[in-house]
Formats: structure tokens, sequence, C-alpha cells
């Protein structure tokens, strides 16, 4: 071919050699696209993915995922880093700081739709910009939406139209954060075509970079979502993920608890508490989740007995790390964070133990709610 030709729902080259591969099109559906007799086009892997919700795994690269980001410090760009409010230390990306380089950033958390109807943006806000400052991060603003109930957008998309008159507007993040959704919730704000990305809770969706263009002669540009082994999500598949991540707001379900007493998050997550008065510990996560209370003593029995079946995720086929925990003082009403699953609130003055597989996404914050 003497021109690339892009797959408009995921951004990859299309190529008809080898299945296995990003962009792959059977031969004669990607001699129509290069005759000229189809304009616009899905490659094979999306067209199931979004009629079927079919996975067709492809190869993918994460180093061109980062020589992409790399790139961004030379242009003149407003960049867009979206993050998940569920995990949020996770999915804000440590070194967007070089990739930045001069330009202006802003930090959208997304799914803010699920947290209580009660909670106060302006706490979250303070809290996203003090977590940030604390990795040497400094957002220009901040916003806290939802992309899926297309909540808050319009303050988002008056910042973008004013910052997108003398630069391209790039979404950059880890994967499955919801950045290709936002980016469809906008272009569906804005009056144009709905769901032109393609979008799933599938890690690694959008392959390559994918350009909109405004009518200003700029860009929307969604990247492809960049991969980290600190996110629980990718090690898991997409039932698994639908199980996990709520759809509706978190309601809290409250246990209270004596020192002695084990919670347990479906097999992902653990908190064993150690010393402490009579106390309420309370749970947010998603409804589909099984959250279990039981004895300590007999805790470590009835995860090996359970994980796999009543204990689901993870899978009995998953290969997920063993449970690895850690000790946390809480000293100030907390919310220990099991990221990307939920989190449960602590009352000051209580020695816990908390615990995921292979310890990712562990930490703590100043409780919220």
């Amino acid at each position: 071919m003497s021109e690339e030709i892009r797959c408009i729902g995921c951004g990859s080259v299309l190529q008809s050699q080898d299945s296995q591969q990003a962009g792959y099109l059977p031969q004669s559906a990607l001699a129509k696209v290069e005759n000229g007799e189809r304009e616009e086009v899905y490659c094979q892997r999306c067209f199931r993915l979004r009629h079927y919700n079919e996975i067709m795994p492809v190869e993918l690269d994460n180093d061109d995922f980062l020589a992409l980001l790399n790139s961004l410090a030379a242009k003149k760009a407003l960049i867009v880093n979206v993050v998940d409010l569920f995990d949020f230390s996770n999915s804000l990306i440590s070194s967007l700081k070089r990739f930045v380089g001069s330009n202006d950033f802003i930090l959208v958390g997304n799914k803010f739709d699920l947290f209580p109807l009660n909670s106060k943006e302006s706490k979250i806000k303070d809290w996203m910009r003090q977590e940030a400052n604390r990795m040497g991060l400094y957002p220009k603003e901040i916003f806290l939406i939802s992309a899926a109930k297309k909540k808050n957008l319009d303050e988002l998309i008056k910042y973008l139209n004013l910052h997108s008159q003398d630069q391209d507007v790039y979404f950059v993040g880890t994967t499955n954060v919801g950045k290709s959704t936002l980016i469809n919730a906008i272009i569906d704000e804005m009056g144009d075509v709905q769901n032109l990305i393609t979008t799933s809770r599938f890690p690694g969706t959008t392959l390559d970079r994918i350009e909109i263009p405004l009518d200003n002669g700029h860009f929307l540009v969604d990247t492809p979502g960049i991969m980290t082994k600190k996110q629980l999500a990718s090690k898991l598949d997409p039932k698994e993920l639908d199980i996990v991540a709520p759809k509706k707001p978190l309601k809290p379900a409250t246990y209270q608890l004596l020192p002695g007493n084990t919670i347990f998050l479906a097999g992902l997550g653990r908190i064993d508490y150690l010393q402490g008065p009579s106390t309420s510990f309370t749970v947010y996560a998603s409804r589909s989740m099984y959250v279990h209370r039981t004895k300590t003593e007999k805790a470590d029995e009835f995860y090996e007995k359970h994980v796999g079946e009543l204990l689901t995720p993870p899978g009995a086929k998953d290969e997920l790390p063993a449970l690895k925990g850690q000790e946390y003082n809480i000293k100030y009403r907390s919310d220990v964070l099991f990221a990307g699953v939920g989190f449960i609130t602590v009352p000051a003055g209580c020695l816990i133990k908390a615990y995921t597989p292979g310890g990712i996404g562990l930490g703590t914050r100043r409780a919220l709610i």
C-alpha cells in the first residue's frame, strides 16, 4: 500500500497478512478499502468486539506506546491524563512529567458516578491534587466526570474548546480507565458521530493513536493505554472485570468487627483486624463482589478451600500471585485501598493487615466519604 489505512476503532494500520497481529482484515475486505469502495472501516478485531463482544487477542508492544508518549514533549499540545478514581495511584502516570515537557496537562478523574451521592467533589479534587503533587506532578486543572453516564462533561468540553484553538489535545492514560469512552462521549456531545472509537473492559483496546479532527483545524488524539503490572485489571479476563467493576453508585456495607476478624473481598482482597476496640468497617465495592466475614484464625483455611469458587474472581485458571499483606496503623479515619476492586473505611485507632494478590494496589488515604 502506498498510503497507510487505519482502523477507525483502534487506530491500527490495516493489513491482511497476519490474523494474530493488530489491524487484520481479510484481503477481500481490505481490497475494497484500497479501491475506494469503502471509506471508513474497522479491523476484524474491532468488528467482533463491537458487534459480538468477542475478544480477539493480538500481540501488543508497550514500548511502541511509550515511544508515542515520549514524542509529546516535542509537540505543542494539551495533555489530558484520564485516571480511574477507583485505582487512582496506579492509573496516574508517574512519568507524565517527562512526557509532558513544557506543555500544560490536566487530570480527569473518571467513574465519579460510582461514588455515593453524598460525596464532595471539592474533597476528592483536593485529594487528587495532593497525590499528584506528591509525585511531582502539577496539573493545571482537575475535572471529575463519568464517561459512561456523560456526567460533568460540559465544563470539560468548554475547557478543551478554549485550549485547542492553537494546539492538539492528547488523551493519555493506563489501560481500562475509560479514555476512549470519554472521547466518544465528547464527540457525541459535540453532535458528530456516536461511538466512533472501539471501547471495552478489555485492556489494550486502542492499539495506536486515533486522531479526531476538530472544526478549528486541530485534533483530539486518543492514544493506546499504557499497560502496567500495578493494575489488577490487566490480570483479569473480561468476565471477571465485569464482576469487579461497579456499574451503579457504591452502597456502603458496614460490618461490626472485633480484633481477630477478617473480611474477604472475593479472592482479590483481604483485611485482618489485628488490634483495637470493637468497631465498624465499611466496605465500598461492586455489588457483584462476594464479601465474606470470618475469624482470622480460620481465614487461611477458608481461602485455600474456596478461592476460585466461592471467592471469585480470581477464577480457577487465573495465574495471579499469592495474597501478600501489609500492616497499617490507622491513626485517623482512613480508606484502605484495594486498587481497582474497592476500598474499606477503617476508624482511627485500628491496627490492620491488608492483602491483595502480590500486594498489587494496596494503600491508604484519608477517608473521602
